[in-house]
């Protein structure tokens, strides 16, 4: 498995990618599906990175630096994530683990302090990745984009 910044060529089916795996779980409501679909807007405008093998595409990540009209909770000092997916051929197989490391290390190398995100109440798998890999809640953080929509915010100092 690799990781690296998607290929133009392969947007539409990253985006593709992102709808499935929310819509596997039932975590799409309302116009989301056209957010997590929208790639090629999330290359142009924050980092979006891959995970692939020989077969393709198993998972995808939106990294979104200081100034991307991508970060929600991020501070100037703080690398923050966003639209963590793993296709369902991929799923426990360490993917959204091996994804949320390269947004740990991409803070890193930009030399922030933390990394912040946030995530559904209900999308417990992603917090169990989270926690394993030392993230802890940040509940001054939590918010709702849209009533009826809670999302936590997890943080992991660098």
């Amino acid at each position: 498995m690799t990781i690296r910044l998607a290929l133009p060529s392969e947007y539409d089916a990253v985006g593709e990618l992102t709808v499935e795996a929310y819509s596997h779980d039932g975590f799409v409501r309302g116009q989301y599906a056209m957010t997590l679909r929208a790639a090629a807007d999330r290359a142009a405008k924050a980092e979006l990175w891959v995970a692939v093998d020989g077969e393709g595409l198993l998972g995808t990540v939106t990294y979104c630096p200081v100034g991307s009209v991508y970060r929600e909770i991020g501070r100037d000092d703080e690398g923050e994530f966003r639209m963590l997916g793993v296709a369902g051929r991929a799923r426990g197989q360490g993917i959204g683990t091996a994804l949320t490391e390269r947004c740990i290390e991409r803070s890193r190398e930009l030399g922030l302090r933390r990394v912040v995100l946030s995530s559904a109440t209900y999308m417990t798998t992603a917090h169990r990745i989270y926690e394993r890999l030392g993230f802890t809640r940040l509940p001054e953080r939590d918010w709702a984009p849209i009533p009826g929509l809670d999302l936590y915010a997890f943080t992991l100092d660098l």
